[in-house]
């Protein structure tokens, strides 16, 4: 808080034009000042100490606030440590539509949904990282469109000037680390057991967890988790994500969700989730502890 204090009125007005843009409530602002003002200094401390971009992952559930954050995070760097960041959501490296509809015709039918391990094209992921790191250039983002199920086009990709200081991965299965085999053999919820019972699709994504993604994830320098209380906050907190969409897009598009369709929809991201919640909080960086409201009710990590 001291730094928030210290800053005075300038800060206030960033935070204001921030909380417009984004349309938070006015006391979202109470998070910036307590909470993500001295991440984002420590964050900057951490980028000072060496020669190559930091790269920073943030993990949570669904609808936890893990864009905002990272949005947050760009911001703060750039106003108050003169540091450029750039947030880059791995759901915005989904295989496209017919990539998955492959996978779900030649592996397993539960891949044709985005989100889990095995979904996402990881190649291109590591390629933007690498240029945003390296590249003296301007670098293209991929962007994922949810109401379309599919990805965008290049030329509707925004540019990002490369290189920059810090690099942010945010996402649900951002950090997420393979079960051990035993645990996979009983269905975690209705659509493993109804849809996966022979544990196919489960062997499948944990296998991509031990590979690719590890090797993704164990590149970042530093972590960050947004912990839901437990997986049950993430069906209403999809709820008001779908909601968004939908007044984002003013149209109903493949990729938008009535209730039952999201019931079903989060099933696929339970098991991990879970797993994330019992054992990422003993291993991040800086973890940020939520009630059934999103409101921070600890942290670890920040102390000086």
């Amino acid at each position: 808080m001291t730094n928030a204090q210290s800053s005075g009125t300038v800060m206030n007005t960033d935070f204001n034009a921030f909380l417009q843009q984004h349309r938070l409530p006015a006391d979202y602002a109470e998070n910036l000042n307590r909470y993500f003002t001295p991440l984002a200094a420590a964050l900057a401390r951490r980028a000072g100490q060496q020669s190559t971009p930091l790269k920073v992952l943030i993990n949570g559930s669904q609808g936890s606030g893990k864009t905002t954050l990272g949005d947050a995070l760009v911001m703060l760097l750039a106003r108050q440590h003169q540091l450029s960041a750039v947030a880059i959501s791995i759901d915005d490296f989904y295989l496209t539509r017919h990539e998955r509809e492959t996978l779900a015709r030649d592996i397993h039918p539960l891949l044709l949904t985005r989100g889990v391990p095995g979904t996402h094209d990881l190649r291109l992921a590591e390629d933007t990282l690498r240029k945003l790191a390296e590249a003296n250039t301007n670098v293209a983002i991929p962007r994922f469109d949810k109401a379309k199920d599919d990805r965008m086009t290049q030329a509707e990709w925004p540019v990002i000037d490369a290189p920059v200081d810090i690099i942010i991965l945010e996402g649900w299965c951002v950090n997420a680390q393979a079960q051990a085999m035993q645990d996979l053999i009983e269905p975690i919820n209705e659509l493993e057991a109804q849809e996966d019972s022979e544990g196919n699709w489960r062997h499948y994504v944990n296998t991509q967890l031990q590979l690719d993604y590890r090797d993704l994830f164990q590149s970042f320098d530093c972590s960050i988790m947004l912990k839901a209380p437990s997986f049950d906050c993430v069906f209403r907190w999809r709820q008001e994500q779908e909601e968004k969409l939908k007044a984002k897009n003013h149209h109903q598009g493949s990729g938008l969700m009535s209730d039952a369709e999201i019931a079903r929809f989060i099933q696929h991201y339970q098991r991990i989730t879970e797993h994330n919640l019992a054992i990422l909080p003993q291993q991040v960086d800086y973890l940020f502890s939520l009630d059934e409201e999103r409101e921070i009710i600890s942290t670890q990590g920040l102390e000086s």
